[in-house]
């Protein structure tokens, strides 16, 4: 398949499983973000995607945050699983370099909040060899069609859509009481650390730091908090800005007695 054939793949296997809005992320080789949200899946801009493609960025997808939705991401699949699995359950498998696993989307029976695709993904990483970094509810995935540069540059490419992108399957179907959410497991407020100083610091990591403890606290999902911050510090920080974000969500997280998923 062309480039374009497998980004309408990746888009038709996503309207199959009632999915219609996405967030998009495009990061820029200095490392700035640059977001567009709830866009309609049929109005994306690829020409716009594909000329910055071109200069170097890197594009990233996600079903619109805020809303709920029949499918789940699992990041790091091995490619025999993710087969294997999309035969069995539908889906979609996006491989995203030459070596290493895949990003894998799949369709649920019924739509969930973002809590519970935390929780199933969860469930799901343990049993299929995924990444537990990204099980966030909310993560973003690449973009099939298009150049993954953070890998030298080699295509994204859609693996596998059981029987032909434009048929549905009924959807993974989740154990009842997976979906019963413990209190622990949700995002949840943690009181204010009084030993913690935020605003002492004005200089701009300083304000930072106290963006991100106050983002945590008010029970922001930790991998969401991360992408903002390569956005906020992109200009700034350059090439860095991604190191940079994950030592200092990281670090705030030791503060504050968090652990993310």
């Amino acid at each position: 398949m062309k480039a374009a054939e497998h980004t309408e793949a990746m888009l038709s296997a996503w309207r199959s499983a009632r999915v219609d809005r996405a967030d998009l992320a495009v990061r820029r080789p200095g490392g700035s973000m640059l977001w567009q949200r709830d866009l309609p899946l049929d109005a994306l801009p690829l020409p716009w995607l594909r000329a910055e493609n071109a200069h170097g960025a890197d594009l990233y997808i996600r079903p619109a945050r805020g809303l709920d939705w029949p499918m789940v991401f699992l990041d790091d699949v091995a490619v025999p699983v993710a087969l294997a699995t999309v035969r069995a359950e539908g889906g979609l498998a996006v491989q995203t370099s030459p070596v290493g696993g895949c990003h894998l989307w799949l369709p649920c029976a019924r739509a969930l909040d973002e809590a519970e695709r935390h929780r199933v993904q969860r469930w799901l990483a343990g049993r299929l060899g995924a990444d537990f970094g990204s099980v966030s509810g909310e993560h973003l995935g690449r973009l099939a069609g298009f150049k993954n540069w953070k890998r030298g540059g080699c295509w994204v490419n859609v693996l596998a859509i059981p029987d032909g992108p434009g048929r549905a399957r009924p959807g993974l179907v989740i154990p009842p009481d997976l979906l019963e959410v413990a209190p622990s497991l949700r995002p949840t407020k943690v009181p204010a650390c009084s030993r913690s100083p935020y605003g002492a610091d004005h200089s701009p990591s300083g304000q930072d730091w106290a963006w991100v403890c106050r983002s945590l606290e008010s029970g922001r999902d930790p991998e969401s908090v991360y992408w903002d911050l390569v956005a906020r510090a992109g200009d700034r920080r350059g090439q860095d800005a991604e190191r940079y974000a994950r030592r200092t969500v990281d670090e705030a997280l030791a503060r504050i007695g968090r652990r993310s998923g």
